[in-house]
């Protein structure tokens, strides 16, 4: 099997649309979720949704297998990835700016409530 059967799509292909057009697109899904306090479970079928977009553009600009089941599997776990990474860094932010007294940030994806003053 290669590199190429795996990804469903040329390697160039999957780096250009893939990791770099729907990656970004993949991260606006999940800060506009964490902006607008939807649960975190509902990364899940919006980046489904960009999967179906992604395998269908590789179809339409690169002559790929629109049905390719290993390319959406790989495709679309790279886009849950990165779409959780941005929901957590921006909800760690939200919650410590909308409950300063109270919240912190422990890290860039998550936070703490403050220990005592």
């Amino acid at each position: 099997m290669t590199l190429t059967d795996l990804l469903g799509a040329h390697p160039g292909a999957f780096l250009l649309l893939t990791v770099v057009m729907f990656g970004l697109l993949s991260a606006l899904t999940g800060q506009m979720l964490a902006e607008g306090w939807r649960p975190q479970w509902q990364v899940v079928p919006w980046t489904l949704l960009l999967g179906l977009g992604d395998r269908f553009l590789h179809f339409a600009m690169f002559k790929g297998e629109l049905w390719h089941v290993s390319g959406y599997i790989t495709h679309t776990l790279w886009m849950l990835f990165v779409a959780f990474l941005a929901f957590r860094w921006v909800r760690a932010r939200k919650m410590a700016r909308q409950y300063p007294w109270k919240i912190e940030l422990a890290g860039p994806f998550s936070w703490r409530e403050k220990q005592g003053r």
